[in-house]
Formats: structure tokens, C-alpha cells, sequence
């Protein structure tokens, strides 16, 4: 199970890496322009360390290993919901701009994405770091389930801290669902907010899902429980939110223009007819 965990998750960092490369490669298109080109790198060079997180949890459990794989875990997680959100605010702001008369984008440019995207991640690093000083996770024997077996495994150590962390990825999680769900009916052809939204709620049904699983789960499939739930996330993320740009700029280069993004394409065809 571990090797095919492991090449899961390889697959996946390869992929989104691939994701990155395309994106790099057409950075002056308006595709990828839309809404600060920045915060899609930042994004994908999140998800891509999420994916690649997850193979820290396989493997015998010593000290260092415990407490590296949930502070990393929750970190590249934080920080990629964070660029999610910046990405989902810009939406909004976007379209505010649009209307006459309205400089909010001057309140809200780069340099205040990348406060407020370092402002949410470090809020998860302190909270890391308030639990690995206090209660930080350790390796155990656990032979609760079967007497005859001595599983290794990591103990979380401070149960709270352990559910403050998953708990404030799924704050970021639902601010950012709630936005782009607000936005999900902006004018435009390619509106990103859709496929935010959708990506979001894949993400927190995932999570959701793992709550339970994860506290029913006896020894060793604890683990494999939040391996899933962290390549099933990541994967969720990739594809929603980044499967239908490639599609365009890859397969469709004839929208890969500014009219079209802005819906001006179909909307000087009706005048025409």
C-alpha cells in the first residue's frame, strides 16, 4: 500500500509541476493573466508540496518524522487555501473595478494579496509552533486492536492542537467557498469562481468525509485514511480549478483571448445578428 500511495502522490506533483511548466510557458496569455498570474504559480507550487507532503506519513515512525509530516502538512495546506482565497477575493475586486468610478483595486493590488496570503499562513505556522513547544506528536506501540501485533505509529500528542490545525484549514476552506460562491455569477465567460467553488466543495466534502473515517480507523489505516484524504483534496483542487484553463489554452487557443474571457466575444456576435 505504501508504494502505491507513494507513486500516487509522486503523480500527482509531477502532474501539477507539468500544470506549471504549461503555465510558465504561456504566462502573456490573457488565460493565464486573468486574476494575478502570481497567485496561479503560487497555487500550484502549493499543491504541488501537498502532494509530496503526503509521503512523509509513509514510512516507520521516529520523533523527527511525527511532528515534520503535520506541520508540513498543515502549512502547505494553509498556504494553499490562502492563495485560493487571495485569488477568489481578486475575482470580486475585479468586477467592482469594472464599474465606473471605483479604484478598489488600488486597495487590493499585489503587495496586499501577498499580506494578506502571509498573514493567513502565518497564523497556521504559530499554531504549528505553539504545538510542537507544548504537546508535540510522538512515536507510540499501539496495541489496542490486535494483542498479538505491536503497531507503530504516530501519536498527535495535543488532540486540540491537532483539530485546531485541520479546523483553521477548513476556516480558510469555507471563507473561500463562501466568496467564490457569491461570485459563481459574475459576468464573463470564463468566470474563475465557478470552478473555486466547486473545487471547495470537493475539498470539504473530503475533509468532512475524514473526520469520521479518521476516528474509526484502528492502527495503521489511520494513516492511510489521511493519505487519501490529502491526495483526493489535492487532486480535487488541480483538476477544478486548472482542468478547464488547460483545456482552453491547450486545446482551444482560439479563446485564449481577452473578449472572450470578458464574455465581449459572444456579446458582439448577438449585436451582429
Amino acid at each position: 500500500m505504501g508504494v502505491t500511495l507513494t507513486v500516487i502522490a509522486l503523480f500527482g506533483a509531477c502532474l501539477t509541476i507539468g500544470v506549471l511548466a504549461v503555465f510558465l510557458h504561456y504566462k502573456n496569455t490573457p488565460m493565464v493573466r486573468v486574476n494575478n498570474s502570481e497567485l496561479s504559480f503560487f497555487i500550484l507550487l502549493s499543491l504541488a508540496l501537498c502532494f509530496l507532503s503526503s509521503i512523509a506519513f509513509i514510512g516507520e515512525p521516529a520523533n523527527w518524522s511525527c511532528m515534520f509530516r503535520h506541520t508540513v502538512f498543515s502549512i502547505t495546506f494553509s498556504l494553499c487555501i490562502s492563495c485560493i482565497l487571495g485569488k477568489t477575493v481578486v475575482v470580486l475586486m475585479v468586477f467592482k473595478a469594472t464599474q465606473p468610478g471605483s479604484n478598489i483595486m488600488k486597495w487590493f493590488g499585489p503587495i496586499q494579496q501577498r499580506i494578506m496570503i502571509s498573514a493567513c499562513t502565518s497564523v497556521q505556522i504559530i499554531i504549528c509552533a505553539i504545538w510542537l513547544i507544548a504537546m508535540p506528536p510522538f512515536p507510540s506501540k499501539n496495541t489496542k486492536y490486535q494483542s498479538s501485533k505491536i503497531i507503530l505509529e504516530c501519536d498527535v500528542g495535543s488532540t486540540l492542537a491537532f483539530w485546531c490545525v485541520l479546523g483553521y484549514i477548513g476556516v480558510l476552506a469555507c471563507m473561500c467557498f463562501v466568496l467564490a460562491f457569491l461570485a459563481r455569477k459574475l459576468p464573463g465567460n470564463f468566470n474563475e469562481a465557478k470552478y473555486i467553488t466547486f473545487s471547495m466543495l470537493i475539498f470539504c466534502a473530503v475533509w468532512i468525509a475524514f473526520i469520521p473515517a479518521y476516528v474509526s480507523s484502528p492502527g495503521k489505516y489511520t494513516v492511510a485514511v489521511e493519505i487519501f484524504a490529502i491526495l483526493s483534496s489535492s487532486f480535487g483542487l488541480l483538476f477544478c480549478i486548472f482542468a478547464p484553463k488547460c483545456y482552453i489554452i491547450l486545446l482551444k487557443p482560439q479563446k485564449n483571448t481577452k473578449q472572450y474571457i470578458m464574455g465581449k466575444a459572444s456579446a458582439n456576435t448577438s449585436n451582429k445578428t
